[in-house]
């Protein structure tokens, strides 16, 4: 089958989606109990998309974004990391960090503070480049590099520059292997 990106992505109406001004814990909540519709996808979505108070997508959070908005900020932080300029290897980098983040405070007590769980997600969100969004009308072939070379998990799936849906990886990629087993 030539597949199309409209052919694979999930509508944005079956995404969790958050707004702008919206909390570390609200975005947590949304990303642990998105309301998915499985029967059609046997992937569970892993990013909660941020809405502007035009109800347009601004930003995306993924796991990762959100454990990145764990890290501490201190500026010793800041500094161990910028060792990795001076030939430090990641290993020593690492190990200072741990340092630090125990010398600090517990991590559990990092999870929990109020002042963590009150972050407002536009500080944290990834925030969308031209390069996050494809036309619902792009073929399997295109989508499938275009995500290899991005680099991208997903990207937001386009219908004259209103976002649509959200074209993932893993639908991606069982496409391309339904499309190659299809063939032998």
């Amino acid at each position: 089958m030539n597949y199309i990106v409209k052919d694979l992505m999930v509508p944005i109406s079956d995404y969790a989606t958050i707004s702008e001004g919206s909390t570390f814990l609200e975005a947590l909540l949304a990303l642990e109990t998105p309301e998915v519709d499985l029967k059609n996808s046997i992937h569970p979505h892993w990013i909660v998309l941020v809405l502007n108070s035009d109800e347009k997508v601004v930003g995306k959070l993924s796991q990762i974004n959100m454990l990145r908005a764990l890290e501490p900020r201190t500026e010793d932080v800041k500094n161990i990391d910028k060792l990795g300029k001076f030939g430090f290897g990641s290993n020593f980098i690492t190990q200072l960090r741990e340092e630090l983040r125990l010398d600090d405070t517990s991590i559990e007590n990092v999870y929990t503070s109020s002042t963590t769980l009150q972050m407002k997600v536009e500080d944290f969100m990834k925030k969308l480049a031209d390069n996050d969004f494809i036309d619902e009308n792009t073929s399997l072939a295109t989508a499938a590099h275009q995500m290899s070379v991005r680099k991208r998990l997903s990207m937001l799936v386009t219908r004259d520059d209103e976002v649509v849906g959200v074209l993932r990886l893993s639908d991606v990629f069982t496409a391309v292997i339904n499309a190659m087993k299809s063939k032998t």
